[in-house]
């Protein structure tokens, strides 16, 4: 009886532990490079496990998914030039899941951000959030926050 009763407390830890762990289909790397004397590109990329998806900045309702976003904290230190870009191939469908048509990204995606730094800022700190789901689940929203240096 004791034995049991240990052996189905082990258990029971044990599938405590397996909900613990977070998964994370979407690994974020972070990048800069200089255009010009004072435009650079931040670049963000996204790398997407299988079966996994990432959504894009704009989707059709925002009933839908999260899309993903971007933010910067010194924003006074340098210009945004246009908007993100998304460099990647972009699925536009309708979706089960959400009942709508939305647009997300699969394997890989890159977002471009062109900034001028007019004042000279040492270097760019922002976070991206973001939401991933596959067939069967979503993930709640993600924040990261990157810092990219400017030298």
């Amino acid at each position: 009886m004791k034995i049991n009763i240990l052996g189905a407390l082990f258990f029971t830890l044990l599938s405590f532990s397996s909900f613990g762990q977070k998964a994370m289909p979407v690994k974020w790397s972070f990048d800069i490079e200089k255009v010009s004397e004072s435009d650079y590109d931040i670049i963000c990329t996204a790398n997407i496990q299988t079966g996994w998806y990432l959504y894009a900045q704009k989707q059709e309702s925002n009933m839908g998914p999260i899309p993903t976003s971007f933010s910067f904290d010194n924003l006074s230190d340098f210009e945004l030039v246009g908007e993100f870009k998304e460099i990647g191939d972009k699925i536009e469908k309708f979706d089960d899941y959400f009942e709508m048509n939305i647009a997300k990204y699969a394997q890989s995606v890159k977002f471009v951000q062109r900034v001028k730094n007019t004042k000279k800022a040492q270097n760019v700190k922002g976070s991206v959030e973001f939401m991933t789901c596959d067939d069967h689940q979503c993930l709640p929203p993600t924040n990261i926050e990157f810092t990219l240096n400017f030298k």
